[in-house]
């Protein structure tokens, strides 16, 4: 794996050279050859040199900026005389949990390291949110081996990004690029602490911009590069060859949790907007539109009768929402937004966020075959998380149910078309028992849609004792017709 990785960084890395000695007009000949003895020519060194020269000056440029920072967090772990023993299968299966005795709870530390970078002389640190976020502590070591207690100012999960503050002033900042004027090939380094080797430097190039449906966050917009992240390089600086910070690094993919040719980075842009929100508010105070959105697939684009071949087809309007309020509706296909085309539901999604509440913002759709304008107001994204459990006496007691987030909707993968509320808990002793399952989404309460908690609630108090009920549910990936008798 290492040899065949290395073999490919140096063929990229002679390729790029060959592109330097054309523009620069170096040419190679048997005299400057490396092979049979000969030297190389005093062009060709001293247009190595000045590569050399030129990268080693914006790591020394930005290295200052990028910290090394190390959590620790206090977990619960059971602990015994006989190791696993008790928590195996086999031997609960015979003797229960009756040796679980409390006296043998305990608990533990856990250590993990990332990287943060600078961004303010203020002691403002943007790191990823899963290098902090659960932590009892926060060490963070400066470029001149300083450290400092981090506390953190606020934790955006939707775009893995967080905020931490150090006491300190004076302190060497990053200079901020502009991650839209990124292009596929530009030649980017990565910087970061992998493994916790403090302050190492990868090059690579840009390998493609825009990516989504990657499953690391609910807002994204990566930047994908082939410059070497491994793990502890979240959180670090990717900069480009002028020395400015375009992205945060993020993730890899990897089958082996080592560096595989893809990492990915959030976009300078974008985290510079969460950025400030945190500072500000405390937290991301995103825009709000109000639809629920899907991607235009071939297939939907023939039943609409939709000649596009992008665009976020809206497929909801939520009640009294910005979007009910500007006219949009179900079946429209939104292609632009304020005068910035819209691909697919990702990038609509990602712009409406970026905007604050308030907005009056333009949106050009397609609807039956004709392109019209709206203009809406975005409202204030929040996030709900209301939670029912009915107490009435009918085939639904003891069913507790809470409303469908955006966040619930990606951890079950349920798709942007279905609405209602997701079974949270059933109880063991009510008629649901072995017909509702935790997880299951119920869209339909005797033929009534049902959209949020309150709705649900409105719509079981209406069922007497002895009445039967007819649910519609979504459950893996299909939905299905439930009775349930008293």
């Amino acid at each position: 794996m290492q040899n065949r990785t290395s073999n490919s960084n140096i063929s990229w890395f002679f390729v790029v050279l060959s592109f330097l000695f054309l523009v620069s007009g170096v040419h190679l000949t048997a005299d400057t050859a490396l092979a049979g003895g000969k030297s190389i020519s005093p062009d060709s060194k001293k247009l190595l040199g000045n590569l050399s020269n030129a990268l080693a000056e914006v790591a020394e440029v930005v290295r200052p900026a990028v910290v090394n920072i190390s959590t620790t967090t206090t977990i619960p772990a059971e602990e015994n005389p006989f190791g696993d023993m008790f928590n195996d299968p086999f031997f609960r299966h015979f003797f229960g949990d009756q040796f679980n005795h409390p006296g043998l709870n305990r608990k533990h530390k856990s250590s993990a390291l990332g990287s943060g970078v600078i961004m303010s002389d203020k002691g403002y640190i943007l790191t990823n949110s899963h290098v902090v976020k659960g932590a009892d502590e926060i060490k963070v070591v400066l470029y001149d081996k300083r450290e400092f207690k981090g506390t953190i100012v606020g934790i955006d999960a939707k775009t893995d990004l967080a905020v931490v503050k150090i006491d300190a002033k004076d302190l060497p900042t990053v200079k901020m690029g502009s991650s839209s004027a990124l292009k596929t090939g530009d030649v980017v380094l990565a910087i970061g602490n992998p493994f916790g080797l403090n302050q190492t430097i990868t090059m690579g190039i840009v390998s493609a911009v825009g990516r989504s449906h990657i499953g690391l966050a609910d807002f994204e917009d990566f930047i994908q590069t082939d410059a070497a992240i491994n793990p502890g390089n979240s959180g670090g600086a990717l900069v480009n060859t002028n020395g400015e910070l375009i992205g945060i690094n993020t993730a890899i993919f990897s089958t082996s949790g080592g560096y595989m040719g893809i990492g990915f980075a959030i976009p300078s842009d974008m985290a510079t907007s969460v950025m400030d929100s945190i500072i500000k508010h405390g937290k991301v105070i995103r825009g709000w539109l109000g639809v629920s959105i899907q991607d235009l697939s071939p297939d939907l684009a023939k039943s609409f009768n939709i000649a596009e071949q992008t665009g976020a087809l809206v497929s909801g309007i939520m009640e009294d929402s910005p979007a009910n309020k500007a006219g949009l509706k179900r079946g429209d296909l939104i292609i632009e937004l304020d005068g910035k085309t819209v691909s697919d539901s990702t990038s609509l999604r990602n712009m409406v966020s970026a905007l604050s509440p308030g907005t009056k913002i333009g949106i050009k759709i397609m609807r039956d075959g004709n392109q019209q304008s709206l203009t809406a107001t975005l409202g204030e994204f929040k996030e709900k998380a209301e939670i029912k459990k009915t107490e009435y006496k009918n085939v639904l007691k003891g069913i507790t149910v809470q409303d469908l987030t955006t966040s619930l909707r990606d951890k079950l993968d349920i798709p942007e078309n279905f609405t209602g509320v997701v079974v949270t808990d059933v109880a063991s002793d009510g008629p649901s028992h072995g017909l509702l399952q935790t997880n299951d989404v119920i869209q339909e309460v005797n033929r009534q849609s049902i959209k949020s908690a309150q709705e649900y609630e409105q719509a079981v108090s209406k069922i007497k004792e002895k009445d039967g009920v007819l649910l519609l549910i979504y459950r893996r990936g299909g939905s299905i017709y439930l009775t349930i008798k008293p």
